[in-house]
């Protein structure tokens, strides 16, 4: 975008309620809220709703861009001096790229403002835009997030107008070229030596005007409806884990591309199972006597029927016993089953039970504290 003349006289950030040292993130963030108060479809038939809209999105599109941030931060810290607007021709209000007949100095100045000679100012402010990200949120059942799902999303969103494909003009009329920039999206002030060019206001730099607008999205090429996104998602996908599909976002204006879709995902607790990184980890009960004999136990896993699970003699309650190969597999790697195991204490026992505990007892003259004692 090249260096405008409202740029010396509008104080973009004042626009946006925002101060000059804000980060892109707050700039954002008062765009979107200032965008959706004035946003025409929240205010039918109000100008004034609209005009102020229309004044939001000029504001965000030159601070809202880390380039032309920066180019208007330079611009109005320069100044109209410094910009070549004061005592210069014209009315002196400056504002405007420049196009010099001289070479060296044509590229001096086209430097400055991001534009060269004469006729290189076609990317204007109405020119080619990306489309707005998005952000959606999904929820996972455990298995399907470790498995992978193909599933659908339902959004409610801007997307490109169904009436007049983007175009903006009602169907069955046509764009037609701007008569007062003819086509090149700037207008030129020739003074003498120096050749001033601006934004065609006609067009706002885009070339062509709607004659007719769509009655769908009134002009904008854009409307906002509900729509279906189908989402692979890979194996392994982690909760709070945010996945990029790229170009399924807002559709771009004026032909540019289209944004990028953020996906959420929230993954719900297992019954059983839970995970550290890629290892599946599983908590298992076993009893006294499998803990001190060992023995061969069966141990559940997550997509297949249950393996068996070796433990030693003298197995104690909380150790960890890793089972290979029956964690989660994703595209580089695949992950173990990590079994807890628990040994289990009974709250109750049988006569029986109590008579054979007893004479354990009596059998066990060593006590596990004696390195407790004084």
């Amino acid at each position: 975008m090249a260096a405008q003349r409202e740029w010396y006289e509008k104080d973009f950030y004042k626009v946006l309620g925002v101060s000059d040292t804000a980060s892109p993130k707050d700039i954002t963030k008062a765009y979107r809220k200032l965008a959706r108060e004035n946003h025409p479809d929240a205010n039918p038939d109000n100008t004034a709703a609209e005009n102020r809209f229309k004044e939001v999105s000029s504001a965000y599109d030159v601070v809202g861009d880390e380039a032309k941030r920066k180019e208007y931060d330079e611009v109005r810290r320069l100044g109209p001096i410094g910009g070549f607007g004061g005592g210069g021709p014209g009315d002196g209000s400056g504002g405007y790229s420049f196009n010099v007949g001289t070479d060296g100095l044509g590229d001096l100045l086209g430097g400055m403002f991001n534009r060269g000679g004469r006729g290189r100012g076609a990317s204007a402010a109405g020119g080619p835009q990306r489309g707005e990200d998005l952000v959606a949120s999904l929820t996972l059942e455990f298995v399907d997030a470790i498995q992978g799902i193909t599933t659908t999303l339902y959004l409610t969103s801007d997307a490109q107008c169904s009436t007049c494909n983007g175009s903006g003009a009602k169907p069955g009329t046509t764009l037609k070229t701007c008569s007062q920039c003819g086509g090149r999206g700037v207008v030129d002030d020739n003074q003498g030596f120096f050749s001033f060019s601006s934004p065609c206001r006609n067009c706002q730099g885009r070339g062509v005007v709607v004659e007719t607008a769509c009655p769908t999205c009134r002009g904008s090429g854009v409307e906002k409806r509900a729509r279906e996104v189908k989402v692979r998602l890979p194996a392994g996908v982690a909760d709070g884990q945010r996945i990029r599909l790229k170009g399924r976002g807002g559709p771009g204006r004026h032909g540019g591309p289209a944004g990028d879709l953020f996906v959420d995902c929230h993954v719900t607790p297992h019954r059983l199972f839970a995970r550290d990184a890629d290892n599946l980890t599983l908590r298992v009960p076993i009893t006294f006597a499998e803990a001190s004999l060992g023995g061969d136990i069966d141990v559940p896993t997550l997509t297949g029927g249950p393996v068996k699970l070796r433990l030693k003699a003298g197995t104690q309650s909380s150790t960890r016993h890793r089972v290979k190969g029956k964690g989660i597999t994703t595209s580089k790697h695949t992950g173990d089953l990590i079994v807890t195991v628990d040994v289990q204490v009974p709250t109750s026992l049988s006569d029986e039970q109590r008579r054979a505990i007893e004479g354990f007892a009596a059998a066990t003259p060593e006590s596990p504290r004696a390195h407790l004692e004084p």
